[in-house]
């Protein structure tokens, strides 16, 4: 695309046909449920440099087809307030791992976020996936790149731009031809060769003035955002971005006071085109101005801007005589960027006190100055009456509780796997209760040393089915009539386009009801709840997960563990405490939460007198039930005691 000498960087830029033929091959079914499943929230997006561009087009195309308000971050703001994290799903992008920033980051989102933690990376062994191992619920999409970047980002930009560009496409099932070469990607009214061949007579007289003014349309913030980053940090030139309309709200000053220090870059599409044109009209003619007119706003049309934009970086480059691939960098430099902020940064210390979760489960959420102090005595009540208490028996939800929260099925983890060895082998009698089925008894069949078995007793399909480890699940002879009735509402619902995507009916214990993925659990709740209340049906039978709604048959519940272990083991109710994560009803949870000694691991009871989250804002699920198990202690007469000290 240049009759100039080729440097590092144009060299580069000759790969990102290769690049783009892998994007468009590689297999994003991974990448697409993840993005799927934010489609109910805001997303946060973290990057830098190249990997800020793709943060910044994955935010903005989630707002572009969802409505949902997302924004791209450095690492450093969610350093800083990793609260960010708390509540939306975090999307953090780093082609190579090495970045500390990013490393450090991804450590602190994990530590604050209810959610799963996505990483979109181009590297399989790194130090950012070395710190992944190390963490819980964090999903790694790698897909390896042919070549490796030089200084600035280019093939690995691409490649995940195309990723998800290609996942928000595939979505929302867009039909248009996928381009086959970069020769394909086509601007408004000109190919990108072409339009590099009349960018030249701009850049000539750019690169002899001290700055660039880049004016874009909001929905390609992030072809401007690239193109400043690849501008400033290969010291090409200084760069300022605005959007059209905020550069008429003053910047255009720098035409009238200072119009030998400026050239301006206009990156529009259809919407903005008249408006661009009308103002271009006024602006003084002794202002160079080059435009960048795209075709559109979808997604492949953002990939073609990006595209464009790397080889006007070439271009000027070329006329100063510079290789942005390949700058000299200082040892200063390298020092800046290898800085550990694990050490240079705090920690985040989280102003919430441990109330804040009742409160909130309540709805007296912020900005509402609810009179929390008779709320601080039932927890210190609650608290006093743990810390005095020694149990014989730990009762644990499995799904949120002892593994991650989701749709899959897995094993717990070899932390929790040694905590629950540990209490057996202590003579503490542990019960698991689940929605899910015998899989769950196979998994601690398989993990956990048989001399133990006798100290684990199962609660599978919500403890309709109790049994202990070695003893197999017998099914229910009888027939719901209530599962029944319900199969047929919940299937008619269906038909008519509720997005269910599977319902599993375990007779007579209950039916379990998933939906596709990025559906709420909680919302949809309330759809099947209405459906079963027209039918004159028990609504209480329904309870809610993370990741599906059980319909419960008659006298099924997780409370039903704790009667067995009660009557069957003969240990004292009080001697038993519970823990799970759903502890608001509907939630699953409830019920277990509701027993006189439980502690939620995220979502509270909305009982004053129990079923208090203690563990600190941001540990929950797994790293919670970690944080109350590093608190326990074994007594002298073999019982379990918790002391929580002042946290």
């Amino acid at each position: 695309m240049s009759d100039m000498k080729e440097n590092f960087y144009d060299a580069e830029l000759r790969q990102l046909g290769v690049t783009l033929g892998m994007a468009v091959k590689a297999d994003i079914g991974g990448l697409k449920v993840a993005i799927a499943a934010a489609s109910e929230s805001s997303l946060f997006g973290v990057g830098s440099g190249g990997s800020y561009t793709t943060a910044a087009l994955l935010c903005s195309l989630h707002e572009a087809y969802t409505g949902r308000v997302s924004r791209p971050s450095t690492p450093l703001e969610l350093i800083c307030n990793p609260t960010l994290a708390s509540s939306s799903p975090v999307f953090l992008v780093s082609a190579e791992g090495k970045n500390p920033d990013i490393i450090e980051a991804v450590y602190r989102a994990r530590q604050h976020s209810a959610r799963t933690v996505h990483v979109l990376t181009n590297k399989q062994e790194s130090p950012l996936t070395k710190k992944i191992d190390e963490l819980t619920n964090v999903n790694v999409h790698c897909f390896p790149i042919e070549k490796k970047d030089g200084y600035l980002a280019t093939n690995s930009m691409l490649m995940n731009a195309i990723l998800v560009a290609r996942s928000y496409s595939e979505l929302e099932d867009e039909s248009f031809s996928v381009p086959g070469s970069i020769s394909d990607l086509q601007l408004k009214g000109s190919t990108i060769d072409d339009w590099i061949g009349q960018a030249d007579e701009f850049v000539a007289k750019a690169v002899t003035r001290p700055g660039v003014i880049v004016v874009y349309s909001p929905q390609l913030q992030a072809i401007a955002t690239d193109l400043e980053s690849k501008l400033s940090e290969s010291a090409i030139t200084y760069c300022q971005l605005a959007d059209i309309r905020s550069f008429a709200h003053g910047r255009h000053l720098w035409c009238s006071r200072r119009p030998d220090d400026c050239a301006i870059l206009a990156i529009t599409e259809p919407t903005l085109d008249g408006l661009w044109q009308h103002m271009a009209g006024l602006i003084p003619k002794e202002i160079p101005i080059l435009e960048m007119s795209l075709r559109g706003s979808r997604p492949w049309d953002l990939i073609t801007g990006l595209v464009a934009q790397m080889h006007l970086v070439s271009r000027f480059a070329s006329h100063m005589s510079l290789d942005p691939g390949k700058p000299k960098v200082e040892q200063f430099g390298r020092e800046l960027y290898y800085s550990d902020l694990s050490e240079k940064i705090p920690s985040f210390v989280n102003i919430k006190k441990t109330e804040q979760s009742k409160l909130e489960v309540i709805g007296c959420k912020w900005p509402s100055k609810p009179s929390s102090g008779g709320l601080r005595r039932k927890e210190k009540d609650f608290l006093r009456g743990v810390e005095q208490s020694s149990f014989k028996a730990a009762v644990f939800d499995y799904d949120g509780t002892l593994c991650s929260s989701q749709r899959k099925n897995e094993p717990p983890s070899e932390e929790i796997l040694k905590k629950m060895i540990w209490l057996a082998e202590r003579g503490i009698l542990v019960g698991v209760a689940s929605g899910r089925g015998r899989t769950i008894k196979e998994y601690f069949e398989n993990l956990i040393p048989k001399n133990l078995w006798s100290n684990f007793v199962m609660g599978l399909y919500n403890s309709g089915a109790i049994v202990e480890l070695g003893v197999d699940v017998e099914r229910g002879k009888n027939v719901s009539e209530f599962l029944s009735h319900s199969s047929r509402i919940i299937r008619e619902l269906k038909s008519y386009g509720v997005p269910i995507e599977k319902i599993k009916e375990t007779q007579p214990f209950q039916l379990s009801v998933r939906f596709r993925e990025g559906i709420s659990t909680s919302d949809m709740w309330f759809v099947l709840a209405d459906a079963h209340r027209q039918a004159g049906l028990d609504v209480s039978r329904l309870v809610c997960s993370k990741h599906s709604i059980d319909v419960l048959g008659e006298g099924v519940g997780k409370y039903q563990l704790l009667s067995y272990i009660i009557h069957k083991r003969r240990i004292n109710p009080y001697k038993i405490i519970t823990f799970g994560d759903q502890g608001a009803w509907p939630g699953n949870d409830a019920a277990l939460l509701e027993h006189r000694y439980s502690l939620s691991v995220d979502i509270p009871s909305r009982r004053m007198d129990r079923g208090w989250k203690l563990s600190p804002m941001h540990k929950r699920d797994i790293d919670a039930t970690i944080w109350y198990l590093d608190k326990a202690t074994i007594t002298d007469s073999g019982e379990l005691r918790f002391s929580f000290g002042n946290e």
